[in-house]
């Protein structure tokens, strides 16, 4: 089991970083590259382990995939390309991996078999193969289907008009992916707008789609062309570094080439909402994405309430905003946050019970927490329970404590930012 000591920090965080490659685009473009025709080739892709889970699983379905140190190369085959598995896919820790493969798998006319690791086997499918199923897909599994292992056999789907319960983008694109293969027009409305990281993807891939505020439809049979594909730094990991700025003193950091995708820059909002000394700096984009640099600087905080059509905008930021509550001047209220319960871990239970052994005024609710702020960190040993926003978060905390934070099973951060300490170090600068 691995763990990290983090000391009260002496320092100020000062420099420039460049934050890895967002994880949400990084599968996407590993698994559209797949389904185009011709090759692909994706810089600032993010080697974390749940991307290198896509990567595996689309070797083992027979796609030709050059690993280089600052790009990969994909060789698609198109939509019908794809190989039967000659052993069972294993997604490992990623929920953007099952769910997406999910969708292509079901266009499939062979059988295949998806399994992933512990937690993984109690995240929800049911979401993801009840619409497939809709679409004509034959998935069997646990609890039918909805949960690992997911059993599927695909091949003539249909189209269908589908209002999801949840705004999830993994749910969306599941559906669209599936629709590619489908006859006629396959429609996915959501309560409120995930992120659009797939129609954005698609359209640059050559997918002609309709989208209005809530709603994206597709026409079966669409082809996909290879392409260049240029990966952000990702915001849900520039999150912690963000926080961590601005709450310990003294500090100014520069975060390059940051995502600020608006479905996905909930966290920009709370920033300012709270009072944070944020900039947003060379607004530009990377193909289809927007980016910039972000500078934060620490300052005051205060108190707010996040709620309703926010919340899918920054709800795997809500560790991170966990932290920056804590040292706010009042209290910040999550609500409507229920997804949540059906992350890596259920998010809302951890970090309360994590933060309160560290001292944190905190409190859950059915659909959130209640953040108390100006606690005090006291420091403590916390667990990450495998949840690589979890064991981040919990880190943060270490810098700004009165005593040592230890965090247990800090391995799972590779997931999403394999250089997180590094980075973290090579911010600490004397103060003058």
């Amino acid at each position: 089991m691995s763990q990290q000591l983090v000391e009260p920090l002496k320092q100020s965080l000062q420099g420039t970083i460049e934050i890895p490659g967002d994880k949400s685009i990084s599968h996407r473009a590993v698994l559209f590259a797949s389904l185009a025709e011709g090759k692909t080739t994706i810089y600032g892709f993010l080697r974390g382990d749940d991307c290198l889970s896509t990567i595996a699983c689309m070797k083992s379905l027979g796609i030709k995939i050059e690993e280089n140190e600052d790009y990969i190369v994909v060789h698609g085959k198109g939509l019908q390309g794809f190989q039967e598995p000659q052993s069972i896919l294993d997604v490992g820790n990623s929920g953007t991996t099952i769910r997406l493969l999910s969708g292509v798998l079901a266009g499939q006319e062979f059988s295949s078999v998806l399994i992933g690791d512990d937690s993984i086997a109690k995240r929800p499918m049911a979401r993801v193969t009840g619409p497939l199923k809709m679409m004509n897909a034959t998935i069997d599994g646990r609890s039918l289907a909805s949960y690992t292992p997911l059993h599927i056999r695909g091949g003539s789907l249909k189209g269908i008009d589908y209002h999801s319960p949840v705004a999830s983008a993994q749910v969306k694109s599941a559906i669209l992916l599936a629709g590619l293969y489908a006859s006629g027009t396959t429609k996915v409305t959501e309560p409120s707008k995930s992120r659009d990281h797939s129609e954005r993807m698609l359209e640059s891939f050559g997918v002609h789609l309709e989208v209005t505020e809530k709603s994206v439809s597709l026409v079966g049979g669409q082809k996909l062309q290879g392409t260049t594909v240029q990966v952000p730094g990702d915001i849900s990991s520039a999150a912690f570094m963000l926080v961590a700025g601005a709450v310990v003193p003294g500090s100014d950091i520069t975060l390059k080439n940051v995502g600020i995708n608006p479905t996905r820059s909930g966290m920009i909002d709370v920033l300012l909402e709270m009072g944070a000394n944020l900039e947003i700096l060379n607004k530009r984009r990377f193909g289809s994405e927007p980016v910039a640099d972000l500078r934060i600087q620490y300052s005051a905080l205060k108190g707010t309430t996040i709620s309703g059509d926010l919340i899918p905008r920054l709800i795997d930021e809500i560790p991170a905003i966990a932290v920056l509550a804590s040292q706010a001047a009042g209290k910040t209220v999550i609500k409507d946050a229920e997804e949540l319960k059906v992350k890596e871990t259920n998010r809302i239970d951890t970090v309360v019970n994590q933060l309160k052994i560290l001292g944190v005024g905190i409190e859950a609710t059915d659909d959130g927490m209640i953040i108390h702020g100006n606690s005090v960190i006291s420091g403590g040993t916390v667990e990450s329970f495998h949840d690589h926003r979890i064991g981040m978060a919990m880190a943060l905390c270490g810098l700004i404590s009165k005593g040592n934070v230890t965090v247990k099973d800090t391995d799972a951060i590779a997931v999403s930012y394999p250089t997180f300490f590094e980075d973290l170090r090579g911010l600490m600068k004397e103060v003058n």
